[in-house]
């Protein structure tokens, strides 16, 4: 039987034509309606950025909790089940929680016409506002201007991880404005910590501080990271640490795991680095599959999973590729007809043997696997198409049978794939 959040959540689909409509007057109704929870919230911490954000966010928590402290944390979208948006004080949010605060949300706004995203946003934070934490994570869902999160007057801190060309149509056309866009969140006084940043980036994010007096924190002048040896070098003006590497694999999640120790350390917790980088954890950014119906199809191989989408995520996972070795991988991808396709493959052609193309199921903006196949070829890509993930892998096991190979693309194809796979 459908959980009745489920019931809830697909009635909340149909509030409003758009599934993207940029403006804070919908929310800023319901949170009155709602009696205005977002000023009831533990200290906030707000992030925005275009890669980075919900593994910075996860070490952040690992790090908060690794001193005794407590978080709720907020983020989008999710993976498997609705869920994995919320977390009360760490967990995740219960199903009789859950479907108890959207429906009092959905009696709050009546007939209105509201987003899913904002809703569900409104809804997250009635229950941050009802539960006892030391901290909530805020992560912005697009933008951050006129994104939903964006509602609290007074955040304890804000970060910018990296910014780089995604959702144009919505944001703007260049990288000045993109930026501007993200910097949105940034309050008239309130610290802010941010990761390196192209100079054309910078530039917009250091003209809104100006104009707010928000202190700066940027990677490159106020703080460094960088690995040496195997070890994670983070060094600021109270000193040097030197660390483990993080947990999260992929030499771009250095950078992550600075952004986030500079925020511990502005918030007064930097005790926490450690366990920020060894014992966060955050799904589909290369996961390694052990187990499961997938994993099982390729015994003797090894199977990864990653969400990233864009060109900044695809040269992540390249630098990744390339650390773990020169073997060339079997790449499967399902991406959005949304997203710079080519853009997302250009860096993975010299680390990938072959890629299956495939379309993501149940997803209406799915881009077909003949025209993911065709955008891999002009990428530089060998592709071939094929009818589901798990064709594409026995036919990987067939001819490469230890094989590795990683599932990529989308976030969307990442949750069903860990739907899937149990």
């Amino acid at each position: 039987m459908m959980p009745e959040s489920d019931a809830l959540l697909a009635r909340m689909m149909e509030f409003h034509p758009k599934i993207i409509d940029l403006t804070l007057d919908r929310v800023w109704r319901l949170l009155a309606a709602l009696d205005h929870p977002e000023r009831r919230l533990p200290p906030v911490i707000h992030l925005a950025g275009t890669n980075g954000k919900g593994s910075t966010q996860a070490m952040i928590r690992a790090g908060l909790e690794g001193v005794g402290l407590s978080a709720h944390a907020y983020t989008s979208p999710h993976l498997a089940r609705f869920h994995e948006r919320i977390r009360l004080s760490g967990d995740l949010i219960a199903e009789n929680a859950l479907s108890a605060i959207l429906d009092e949300c959905l009696h709050a706004n009546g007939a209105g016409a509201i987003t899913y995203f904002e809703i569900t946003t409104c809804a997250a934070l009635l229950a941050f506002a009802r539960t006892p934490a030391d901290y909530t994570l805020l992560e912005v869902g697009l933008g951050g201007r006129l994104d939903a999160t964006n509602v609290v007057d007074a955040p304890a801190l804000t970060i910018i991880t990296p910014v780089s060309m995604d959702h144009e149509q919505y944001l703007g056309d260049t990288l000045a404005k993109i930026a501007g866009e993200k910097a949105g969140i940034m309050k008239r006084g309130v610290p802010c910590v941010v990761a390196a940043q192209d100079d054309a980036a910078l530039d917009a994010i250091e003209a809104r501080a100006a104009r707010l007096g928000a202190p700066l924190m940027v990677q490159g002048q106020h703080w460094h990271v960088t690995s040496e040896g195997g070890r994670l070098i983070y060094q600021d003006e109270t000193g040097l640490l030197d660390l483990p590497m993080p947990r999260l694999a992929g030499p771009h999640q250095v950078q992550n795991a600075g952004t986030a120790i500079a925020a511990l350390r502005a918030l007064g917790h930097g005790e926490g680095a450690e366990a920020a980088v060894t014992r966060a954890e955050w799904p589909a950014r290369m996961q390694r599959l052990r187990h499961g119906p997938l994993a099982e199809t390729l015994p003797e191989g090894t199977l990864w999973l990653d969400g990233g989408h864009n060109p900044a995520a695809g040269q992540a996972i390249a630098a990744t590729l390339k650390a773990q070795g020169d073997r060339p991988r079997w790449l499967i991808c399902g991406m959005l007809n949304t997203k710079d396709v080519t853009g997302f493959m250009q860096p993975l052609a010299p680390h990938a043997r072959q890629l299956y193309a495939v379309s993501i199921p149940g997803e209406a903006a799915t881009l077909s696997a003949e025209a993911t196949a065709q955008a891999a070829r002009a990428a530089g890509l060998a592709a071939v198409e094929a009818e589901s993930v798990v064709g594409a892998l026995r036919s990987i096991a067939e001819t490469d049978p230890t094989a590795q190979v990683l599932i990529c693309g989308s976030l969307y194809l990442a949750g069903h794939i860990l739907r899937e796979n149990g």
